[in-house]
């Protein structure tokens, strides 16, 4: 199998050869750099030598002096960082992007918890031919499938419809799609069976691919449940826990039971990885909270007139179960930056009422302050867990714009709770490892120049709730495909070297 085994990235050193004649007049030099090379070994001090889109030289250089000369002196240099769940449209306004290069990551998976671009074909097409502004990795999604397949809010699909939604995993393979993506807990993902899964699962192995899984359920009493549903998958495939979470529990014993679990399941030959955010409150549309009987493809207006009562007992278990109205805060429509609490007194109703009849199952996203940071921090200690940003450039969290920024600033420099190289593994040679990668993620000759440098005691996550599109500060320069796109901290305007990446 085509498969980046993870811990053999802790083997692979950068290599010192490679001819730099060519560099002359036209490469870059990074002179006395303090390398973290992605694998999670020791930094080491050594010149860097980028010639064209690779890394042609690690070592000293005494070659012919190289277009441009950066002296990294105090500066960290680390590969760019690999989103391995991330939100955006390259063809929107917000394909700058501006929010991860400016943290220094490189490369974003899109298509995440089984939502991809319906034009398949069309959608590869195009990115293929549009400069972009970081390199992306593409992924097909479950309930898009659906979709497309015609088998949309359908509970049971006859053999044809899952024969079609096989065919359609195929083809999306075929062209080079990285994978397939979940969403368990949205409709319609969310009515797919044990049986649907397993066949496509079957489709994945065969293309030797991976899925990647924002599971059925997060919450603390069934969390294992929905673990090893997606274990149960990976007998056939490598498999993926999104944004990993336990929404409601409490420390760091109850992350080691979960820890327990998936070590188990790779004890017996599962290969199963996760990727997690370093904040404690999520983000997703309204409709977490409502009943699925009141959302698509019911008909909310007859929900509403005909079971209100039911409607309204049922949110007010829900949300108070999520730590109240005040742990709401509401990202879009009038209500964007109040809390479901602070709305509903703005408009002189209860949280009920203005849920029900102001915003209703389609009409919001929200930031939900649902996790315990003992546990979630225990979580992101793991070596199999990534870190990743579930962000884009528009959502109302900071964790588009702050999370590379914030694991270093908070879990390295601060917190101590892994080094440096142990973090920067996490966000470049373990997530290269997971996609499989082969000419990214680590610091090697002939691998693909995309670099940042940066200032560890200097990287700040400036991002909050309350302003949560404040870029990131202290990453110096960043390098994509040898393109510089950060220069001395600010963008490179309209530079867009980025590629679509196939696999």
């Amino acid at each position: 199998m085509r498969y980046f085994f993870l811990l053999s990235l802790l083997l692979l050193t950068a290599g010192c050869t490679n001819d730099s004649s060519e560099a002359a007049n036209t490469g870059v030099l990074i002179k006395n750099a303090r390398i973290f090379d992605g694998s999670g070994s020791e930094p080491f001090q050594a010149d860097v030598l980028i010639n064209h889109d690779q890394i042609a030289l690690i070592g000293t250089y005494n070659g012919p002096e190289p277009a441009l000369i950066i002296d990294a002196t105090g500066l960290a240099l680390a590969p760019g960082f690999i989103d391995l769940h991330a939100h955006g449209d390259p063809f929107g306004e917000d394909s700058d992007f501006v929010n991860f290069i400016t943290q220094g990551v490189t490369t974003i998976c899109l298509g995440m918890d089984g939502f991809s671009a319906e034009d398949v074909t069309g959608w590869m097409r195009r990115i293929t031919s549009d400069a972009l502004s970081v390199n992306v990795v593409p992924f097909i999604g479950h309930s898009t499938i659906r979709k497309l397949s015609g088998t949309g809010y359908t509970e049971f699909p006859v053999p044809r419809q899952i024969e079609a939604m096989q065919d359609l995993l195929s083809n999306a393979l075929d062209l080079g799609y990285f994978g397939l993506t979940t969403g368990l807990e949205y409709s319609p993902g969310g009515l797919a069976c044990n049986e649907e899964l397993e066949a496509l699962a079957l489709v994945v192995s065969e293309h030797e691919k991976i899925i990647m899984s924002h599971i059925r359920n997060e919450d603390d009493d069934v969390i294992e449940t929905s673990l090893k549903e997606l274990i149960n998958l990976g007998k056939f495939c490598p498999v993926h826990v999104s944004h990993i979470k336990v929404v409601y529990g409490k420390g760091a014993r109850r992350a080691q039971e979960i820890l327990s679990l998936i070590d188990s399941a790779r004890q017996s030959g599962i290969t199963i990885t996760a990727d997690i955010y370093p904040y404690t409150a999520s983000y997703t549309g309204i409709g977490i909270v409502f009943p699925e009987w009141a959302k698509a493809p019911n008909n909310y207006g007859k929900v509403k007139a005909s079971r209100r009562k039911e409607l309204e007992e049922y949110l007010i278990n829900k949300v108070m179960q999520r730590n109240g109205p005040g742990a709401t805060l509401l990202g879009t429509g009038p209500w964007k930056g109040m809390t479901l609490a602070d709305a509903a007194k703005v408009h002189s109703v209860s949280f009920t009422d203005l849920l029900i009849d102001d915003i209703g199952p389609d009409g919001a996203s929200a930031a939900y302050f649902i996790m315990d940071e003992a546990l979630q921090a225990e979580l992101m200690k793991d070596p199999f867990i990534a870190i990743a940003s579930d962000g884009s450039s528009t959502m109302n969290h900071p964790r588009g714009f702050g999370s590379f920024a914030k694991t270093i600033r908070k879990y390295v420099r601060e917190d101590s709770l892994f080094s440096l190289q142990q973090a920067v593994y996490k966000m470049t040679g373990l997530p290269a490892g997971i996609l499989g990668l082969k000419d990214r993620g680590l610091i090697k000759a002939g691998y693909k120049a995309d670099l940042v440098l940066f200032d560890p005691g200097l990287v700040n996550d400036n991002a909050t709730y309350d302003n949560p599109h404040l870029t990131a500060t202290g990453f110096r320069f960043v390098f994509l495909n040898g393109e510089l796109i950060i220069n001395d901290g600010n963008s490179v305007k309209g530079k867009k070297s980025g590629r679509l990446l196939i696999h």
